[in-house]
């Protein structure tokens, strides 16, 4: 039924999955990017955030205390605006390296360390204003505004609670010196900038796994899609099949001619390779049947129900396969091999070769 109506019903395969990988159609949660950046930034913060807090603290205590000493003039505002540079760099250097590391991990994770050429491609057709519109206020986007909504709700009661918390503490009891009060304030944003991070990286984890289900649900295939991705992929099934008939109508015929080879040579198990020569008709000995495990022992059986000899010899029996096509002569190179095992099967059989000789 499925087939008639055109339902995905059927599991993408491993090319429509690389092919989507390559167009960059793959799962992806804008959420998590935030939560890994936010998280990135806190982390660096709690690590860096005294020592800034320091710098600023000093810098000002410098620039006020001095502001009556300080030449302003043309020859030293290059010097100044080198030093405010070097010290914006020293004092956002951690935050913004933390945050671009954490927003480069979260991409490298979700496309899976994978850099998809075609996404890289411009698409003309994304900056329709039209399909924009017809994008963001489409049915596919009720479970991402339900998400923002649910994130804005988390943000605002975990605020809510922290500035509870902190307007109970004792600490806005009695008096205290700005720089303690600023530590304290200083410490209670951070305090919540991390449960606000942790928080929304719990709900990216969600929304990640929904846009792993949604884009596999996308890849999925109808099953007439499925066939012909199984014929460019694997080949048309009757293509295939005609070649299986030609192979079992070629390896049948090959081992009719076993019983008329004048040597078999095997590896002993793995290899078996019939050869025949008629030094009327043929200029080289020629591979009359060969094969590989099964096909060998067939060929062996073959060979002793007819009392064809059976020579072990791994090296050359693994040459005449590999070089000789069935049905072709051997190659020059192992002329001498197999003409000391044919001089041996002649002198075994020398009675068999004299009547044959006699009668032709």
């Amino acid at each position: 039924m499925a087939e008639h109506t055109g339902e995905k019903t059927e599991q993408p395969t491993p090319r429509r999955m690389e092919e989507a990988l390559k167009r960059g159609q793959i799962a992806r949660s804008a959420e998590l990017q935030t939560a890994f950046v936010l998280l990135g930034g806190a982390v660096a913060l709690s690590f860096a955030g005294r020592e800034t807090w320091g710098r600023l603290v000093a810098a000002m205590a410098q620039t006020l205390g001095h502001l009556h000493d300080t030449p302003l003039t043309l020859a030293a505002l290059p010097g100044y605006a080198i030093s405010g540079c070097w010290f914006l760099i020293q004092c956002a250097g951690p935050l913004v390296l933390g945050t671009a590391l954490a927003g480069l991990l979260a991409g490298a994770i979700q496309n899976r360390f994978n850099t998809a050429s075609e996404a890289l491609t411009p698409n003309w057709s994304r900056l329709n204003p039209a399909a924009g519109l017809k994008r963001i206020f489409s049915v596919r986007q009720l479970p991402v505004t339900g998400l923002v909504l649910l994130k804005f709700a988390v943000i605002l009661g975990l605020t809510y609670s922290e500035i509870r918390a902190v307007l109970n503490d004792p600490i806005f009891a009695t008096s205290v010196s700005v720089g303690r009060l600023a530590g304290f304030l200083g410490e209670t944003a951070l305090r919540l900038l991390l449960r606000i991070a942790l928080a929304l990286l719990a709900l990216a984890v969600v929304d990640y796994a929904y846009q792993a289900w949604r884009t596999h649900r996308d890849l999925m295939m109808t099953r007439e899609e499925l066939k012909e991705e199984l014929k460019h992929t694997e080949g048309n099934p009757l293509i295939k099949a005609a070649r299986r008939r030609r192979r079992t109508l070629t390896r049948a015929q090959s081992h009719a001619l076993v019983p008329k080879a004048d040597v078999v040579i095997t590896n002993p198990t793995h290899v078996a390779v019939a050869l025949r020569y008629d030094r009327k008709t043929m200029r080289a000995p020629r591979v009359v049947a060969k094969g590989l495990r099964l096909q060998a022992l067939q060929i062996r059986q073959i060979a002793q129900q007819h009392h064809v000899p059976i020579v072990e010899n791994p090296p050359l029996a693994r040459m005449l396969y590999k070089h000789t096509p069935l049905g072709g002569e051997i190659p020059v190179s192992l002329y001498a091999a197999v003409a000391e095992v044919l001089a041996w099967v002649y002198r075994i059989n020398r009675y068999r070769y004299y009547a044959e000789e006699q009668q032709a």
